[in-house]
C-alpha cells in the first residue's frame, strides 16, 4: 500500500465516522433544531470526506474538479437550507428545546402554532 491509499482510507473513515456522529446527533439531540445543527455540520463534512477520498483514489484530473464542484456546492447550500428550514420550523411554532437559554428570532419572527381546529388554516373568502 502507497502512502495516497493511506491518506484515501483515512479520508474514507473520517468521513464515515462523521456520519455516525450525524446519525448519533439526530437521535440523542433534545429538539429539532440542535438535531438539524447535528445533521448539517457532521454530515457536510462527512460528505466532503468520502468525496475528496475518493478524488484523491482516482487520480483524474475530471475526478478532482468534480469533487470539488460537488464540496463547494455541498459548502454553500447545506448551511442555507438548513437556517431556511430552521426558520419555517421556528414560524410553524415547533417548540425549542426547555433549556434552551434565549431566543434570538423572538424579535424579528413572529411564531405561530398549528391550527386549533381541522381545516383552520383554509378558512377565508375561498371557502365559504
Amino acid at each position: 500500500m502507497t502512502w495516497m491509499d493511506w491518506i484515501v482510507g483515512g479520508l474514507a473513515v473520517l468521513g464515515a465516522a462523521f456520519g455516525a456522529v450525524a446519525a448519533v446527533g439526530i437521535i440523542r439531540m433534545p429538539d429539532l433544531y440542535t438535531r438539524m445543527q447535528s445533521a448539517t455540520k457532521a454530515g457536510t463534512l462527512g460528505v466532503a470526506c468520502i468525496v475528496l477520498a475518493a478524488a484523491l483514489h482516482f487520480r483524474e484530473a475530471v475526478a478532482t474538479v468534480e469533487a470539488t464542484l460537488v464540496i463547494v456546492f455541498l459548502f454553500a447550500t447545506a448551511p442555507i437550507a438548513s437556517i431556511l428550514i430552521a426558520r419555517a420550523a421556528y414560524v410553524m411554532g415547533v417548540p425549542l428545546w426547555s433549556r434552551t437559554g434565549r431566543d434570538d428570532l423572538g424579535d424579528s419572527l413572529t411564531r405561530r402554532g398549528p391550527p386549533t381546529e381541522p381545516g383552520a388554516e383554509n378558512e377565508g373568502p375561498a371557502s365559504a
